[in-house]
């Protein structure tokens, strides 16, 4: 069992950044692929970015490609999501997932409570 908790979320002007972490508790971290998500009122929720087990590959979705970078530190059992240069088109809840079945299967087992970004024009 994998319990996720995502931080850093908020305000914030268009141009500007924010980084989300989200802490993962149980033991099985450092083997979990791990993912970020974003839903929108009104919208379906969308994989922003993805990552394997050790960092080596990554994915972004084509909205953040070049502004977000993820990436994570297993001895802390955390994944980042870097956001620079955010548009108001960002303004989403976003939540971290964790994934027992692989990077490449993009199927996710567990799921965080989400944390708001707002991006002001």
């Amino acid at each position: 069992q994998v319990q996720l908790v995502e931080s850093g979320g908020g305000l914030v002007q268009a141009g500007g950044s924010l980084r989300l972490s989200c802490a993962a508790s149980g033991r099985t971290f450092s083997s979990n692929a791990m993912g970020w998500f974003r839903q929108a009122p009104g919208k379906e929720r969308e994989s922003v970015a993805s990552i394997n087990w050790n960092g080596g590959s990554t994915y972004y979705a084509d909205s953040v490609k070049g502004r977000f970078t993820i990436s994570r530190v297993n001895a802390k059992n955390t994944v980042y999501l870097q956001m620079n240069s955010l548009k108001p088109e960002d303004t989403a809840v976003y939540y971290c997932a964790a994934s027992n079945r692989g990077w490449l299967s993009r199927e996710y087992d567990y799921w965080g409570q989400g944390t708001q970004v707002t991006v002001s024009s």
